[in-house]
């Protein structure tokens, strides 16, 4: 039977890697499961990082990943590129089961899962992130400094926000949504409304991307009533239609939000259930951003490192515990 570890970490994005290191150094011996495919998290589908501190020409974010990751091993870490597709947190031994049907077992689970932004769903989305498709416009704005015009598409708090903040570095910045009427919050309207750079298409659509020479080279937009298109020359695209934090697998475990997001007593990171931790964005609806997951990633680790010194839980004598069947 498999050793009950101190720690074991879900997510490899920002959040848990800084969880991993924090914990590593306090010789917590902590297990982290990334993921069969997206190893990482988002930063690592990102070109260069201009605001996370201490890098003043900014830095790749594959790099960064990559340099979080060893750092984290240089500790001690663990690290397992393997999706965690079934949990069992209930009790005061945690089990967690990888893809290969393999069960771990742990004292103590951070959860660092992150969130995913959604999608269009359209050709080129992907291929041409980092290349003037983007989901942040904190994280990328400033890329697009001098240059015409950019398109965002969505109509809430986040779009308008976007919105106002792209209009510091572009000429014009066109709303796209599908509605006739937005779903922000008056005052963010308002904002908006007022802002002579920024225009409307109302009841529209982005019906295509258009791609040129590896860079977006405009959008397609489409009338969702009458089905009739027109080109718009844009250099940017942001996507601003929402997040969807990946919390499935806790769910009748863990106390959610009305969007899914776990339920944290902040300022901790305590979850609803003892020994169980959550950081980065899968608790986050409000800033998202690379330096506030690092963040409470630590704060994880260090949430963590007291609950199993106070439980007495870093004994080396081992711990029986059964696999639930």
């Amino acid at each position: 039977m498999r050793e009950i570890r101190e720690v074991v970490i879900i997510g490899s994005g920002l959040a848990g890697c800084t969880a991993a290191l924090y914990t590593a150094r306090a010789q917590l011996r902590p297990l982290l499961f990334g993921s069969s495919i997206f190893v990482g998290g988002s930063l690592t589908t990102t070109t260069e990082v201009e605001n996370f501190p201490g890098f003043p020409e900014g830095v790749d974010g594959p790099v960064l990943m990559e340099n979080m990751r060893a750092q984290a091993e240089k500790f001690g870490a663990e690290m397992i590129d393997d999706d965690i597709v079934e949990v069992d947190l209930t009790g005061d031994i945690k089990f967690l089961t990888d893809s290969s049907g393999t069960v771990h077992r742990a004292k103590a689970v951070i959860i660092a899962t992150g969130s995913g932004y959604r999608k269009l769903g359209l050709p080129n989305e992907d291929e041409l992130s980092g290349r003037g498709v983007s989901w942040c416009a904190t994280c990328d704005g400033l890329f697009f400094r001098d240059r015409r015009d950019i398109v965002v598409v969505g109509g809430g708090d986040t779009a308008m926000e976007e919105a106002t903040f792209l209009t510091r570095f572009a000429r014009s910045v066109t709303v796209v949504h599908r509605r006739s009427t937005l779903r922000a919050s008056k005052v963010v309207q308002d904002r908006a409304f007022a802002d002579d750079k920024i225009a409307f298409a109302f009841d529209s659509e982005i019906a295509e991307i258009k791609e040129t020479g590896g860079m977006l080279g405009g959008v397609v937009l489409r009338d969702v009533f009458t089905g009739a298109t027109r080109d718009l020359d844009v250099t940017g695209l942001f996507i601003a239609i929402g997040h969807d934090p990946r919390t499935e697998q806790f769910t009748g475990q863990l106390d959610l939000d009305t969007e899914d997001y776990i339920t944290v007593a902040a300022p901790t990171t305590l979850t609803s259930l003892p020994g169980v931790f959550a950081a980065g964005d899968v608790v986050d609806h409000t800033y998202r951003q690379a330096i506030t997951a690092v963040g409470t990633g630590a704060a994880a680790a260090l949430d963590a490192e007291r609950y199993l010194a106070a439980r007495g839980a870093t004994e080396t004598e081992p711990v029986t515990a059964a696999v639930p069947v």
